[in-house]
């Protein structure tokens, strides 16, 4: 089924208003984005996911939170770029309009979308050049768009820096839960590690009155491939989170754009959920990245 684009390179069109439904809805979705887990109260971490509805009526920028990844079932475990269906109802204690509860035990996945160029049939239709229109419409409206694909100009730097460790608030969310998991279920459950590094993009956006952005990352993968290199020292480590996140996602022949989205909490302030970034199939221009 052709997908339906809700906002393409240079619409200024808001998106619709969020639907009062009585029922949940049955959503069929590609997910883009899926951030890195976050301490919960009440599920010990939970994490935010980004995603395209493929079939109308629940078409363009849906975002699903929360989901409590590390307890769904085989089954309802998904990666970035699977087709998946899910029951949920729009969120209606967040005033963003593409926010919508899950019903985190009805997910099911579909299928993997491996081909490149398919991808790029869903997703180039969306990409659009201004980070700092979208800054600007949160500021003036709280209920503004708060999801986008937004083509990158240049990049300056990707700044890693030492994680300062989960906050007092965070890690008594994080003791909270696993006190009531001994309580009703005694099997033993290891606690939300921080991550080791925070990484931040300074890029412009291709709009041509762009003075630059600094926004934080927050990609599941980044925090995985930390993971990996648990056994580099910190130096070694964040010099190959740069070579993955900058040198190659972001080379010369590549067609760069950030997936990005808001705060519930501070509309006006938007992080990177992930990097889009295909390979350039013929040599338009090419992105200026300082190494």
């Amino acid at each position: 089924m052709e997908q339906l684009p809700l906002w393409g390179p240079s619409t200024d069109e808001d998106p619709r208003p969020k639907p009062f439904l009585a029922r949940p809805a049955k959503l069929r979705l590609l997910i883009t984005v899926k951030a890195a887990p976050n301490p919960s109260a009440r599920y010990g971490e939970t994490v935010c996911v980004g995603a395209l509805g493929m079939d109308p009526p629940w078409t363009g920028w849906i975002r699903l939170y929360p989901v409590h990844y590390r307890d769904l079932d085989d089954d309802g475990k998904f990666h970035k770029y699977d087709i998946i269906h899910v029951e949920a109802l729009p969120a209606r204690q967040d005033q963003r309009r593409e926010s919508w509860k899950p019903i985190v035990d009805t997910i099911t996945t579909e299928r993997h979308i491996a081909s490149r160029q398919s991808r790029r049939n869903l997703l180039d239709p969306l990409v659009e050049d201004s980070m700092c229109r979208l800054n600007k419409q949160a500021r003036d409206d709280p209920s503004a768009r708060s999801i986008a694909l937004v083509r990158v100009a240049d990049i300056s730097a990707l700044q890693v820096k030492r994680h300062s460790g989960w906050s007092a608030e965070d890690r008594k969310k994080i003791a909270g839960y696993l006190n009531q998991l001994d309580l009703l279920e005694p099997a033993e459950r290891s606690p939300l590690q921080a991550p080791r590094f925070t990484g931040a993009y300074r890029y412009r956006c291709a709009d041509r009155h762009c003075r630059g952005h600094q926004q934080t990352l927050w990609d599941w993968e980044f925090v995985a491939l930390q993971r990996r290199l648990e056994q580099l020292t910190d130096a070694e480590a964040a010099e190959q989170l740069r070579n993955k996140f900058l040198t190659q996602l972001c080379a010369a022949d590549r067609d760069v754009a950030f997936y990005v989205g808001n705060q519930a909490a501070r509309p006006q302030s938007f992080s990177i959920g992930g990097v889009y970034a295909p390979r350039r199939p013929t040599a338009r221009y090419r992105l200026h990245v300082n190494r």
